[in-house]
């Protein structure tokens, strides 16, 4: 059966390809990133207060609970590299109600000061968040590819 919508190929995987910069793709995005969440880590409200994943001649990945309560998950996802660095440090918001998963901050890879959107001088906060999220929707991908998995 193949799938006209562009959100879905026909092997009901994600191939999200949004427009830049629109506040409606930003919506799409959001949504994308909660599915392939969810796809990695099958029930989200269920996540130990940490978990890593490891594979085979790659990186481990790790996933933090920072809290939770009954409509929102706030997550925090790492690589663990060998020398204890922790990158690309994102803290995800989970949305259970709306099945949206927005990139909320992000660790300053120089200072090691929390970056928020909406103190960037140079971007608005929509061109700031369609990044942020468009980095996780590929690194979800990403590690999907590698075999990365958070399920039981």
């Amino acid at each position: 059966m193949e799938v006209k919508n562009n959100k879905y190929s026909t092997n009901n995987t994600t191939t999200f390809n949004p427009r830049p910069h629109s506040f409606v793709a930003l919506m799409d995005m959001y949504e994308s990133n909660y599915i392939r969440l969810r796809l990695f880590c099958g029930d989200i409200r269920q996540l130990p207060d940490e978990s890593i994943s490891s594979i085979d001649d790659g990186v481990s990945v790790q996933i933090k609970v920072l809290e939770r309560s009954s409509h929102t998950t706030l997550i925090l996802m790492n690589y663990l590299f060998e020398d204890e660095e922790r990158r690309p440090d994102l803290k995800v918001q989970i949305y259970h109600d709306s099945r949206q998963a927005d990139v909320v901050s992000r660790n300053c890879r120089i200072t090691g000061q929390d970056t928020r959107l909406w103190e960037s001088e140079l971007d608005s906060m929509l061109v700031c968040r369609w990044r942020l999220n468009r980095f996780l929707h590929k690194w979800l991908g990403y590690l999907d590819y590698q075999g990365h998995s958070f399920k039981d």
